[in-house]
């Protein structure tokens, strides 16, 4: 298939700048070939900035950077119209938003009014101005970060803009040998500032999209897969101690996600495991816990490793 072609094509020049972070790149890729969204979490200084525009550099497709903040407004994002006195007219001038790839940097760091301007790009890849409507491209992604030490001056991400995204990724420290390769390419020069210096090959998968997602389309679920998914997360609205379960877009997500996973991996079929491996990183975003779960200090990721594990796989 093509789509493993090149996501080997793309692994060897991610890996020029970005050491460690592979099974990232493959979540990536599989919420760029099913129409989603990454939420990525982790303290500063792991990479993510940098991941999202190595991706972006190789795709050839358009990227933007927002530093939320505070003070911004829904307009600073979407853009608005703007009197033009040479004319005497008002003329569209578009915002950030109007790219291929956006890095939502700190998103929870803007208050409510300003996150709701993400939700019907993301939703609909189309954006409302004074009336008109204008689409974004097909594969309009956004990668939005948060960090989950700091809460001082943050705005928690309502439950209708957490269930836009597709998954929630959680970047941890690299192992040791990994931090030793960046300490020694940073010895050598490498400058994650200047991208350009690392020559990465652009691949133009942007132009290929609609071929591609063709193809992850046509990539085949068993009736006892849909049961599968269904039986997970359902068994997130029974179980005790979750006061909210996912919804069913939760389960359009991991259908849509393992077909992408299964066309990666060079497979025109989805097997249990393909539903399995993105399933902690679909629903861990999506559960409200009970009080008395949280008190016992649970997090939602051990409730989602339960339930994953009380549901018998397909054979």
């Amino acid at each position: 298939m093509r789509i493993a072609e090149i996501f080997s094509e793309v692994s060897t020049e991610f890996r020029k700048v970005v050491v460690g972070q592979d099974e990232i790149l493959r979540l990536m890729l599989v919420a760029y070939f099913s129409h989603g969204h990454i939420l990525f979490e982790g303290v500063p200084g792991l990479a993510k900035t940098l991941m999202v525009k190595a991706l972006a550099a190789i795709f050839s497709g358009d990227f933007k950077r927002v530093q939320f903040t505070p003070d911004m407004l829904p307009s600073d994002i979407i853009g608005t119209m703007v009197y033009s006195s040479s004319d005497g007219k008002f003329h569209l001038h578009r915002g950030p938003l109007f790219c291929k790839f956006l890095l939502a940097d700190e998103v929870n760091r803007t208050p409510p009014k300003t996150q709701s301007a993400l939700l019907e790009a993301m939703e609909e890849r189309q954006v409302s101005i004074e009336g008109e409507v204008l689409t974004l491209p097909a594969d309009f992604t956004v990668f939005a970060t948060q960090n989950p030490i700091e809460y001082e001056g943050t705005y928690p991400l309502p439950e209708a803009q957490l269930d836009r995204f597709m998954m929630r990724v959680k970047v941890g420290y690299p192992d040791r040998e990994s931090e030793r390769e960046v300490l020694l390419r940073y010895h050598q020069g490498f400058d994650a500032q200047d991208i350009a210096a690392a020559n990465l090959r652009s691949l133009d998968v942007s132009a290929q999209y609609p071929a591609l997602m063709d193809e992850v389309k046509s990539v085949r679920a068993k009736d006892e897969l849909f049961d599968y998914i269904l039986d997970i997360v359902s068994r997130t609205r029974q179980r005790g101690g979750i006061l909210l379960g996912a919804s069913p877009r939760a389960g359009i997500h991991l259908l849509r996600g393992a077909k992408a996973l299964a066309a990666l991996a060079g497979r025109d079929y989805v097997v249990p495991d393909d539903i399995a491996a993105l399933t902690p990183h679909v629903l861990n975003h999506r559960l409200i816990l009970a009080p008395e779960l949280e008190i016992e200090g649970r997090r939602a990721d051990e409730v989602v490793a339960e339930i994953l594990q009380s549901v018998p796989v397909p054979r």
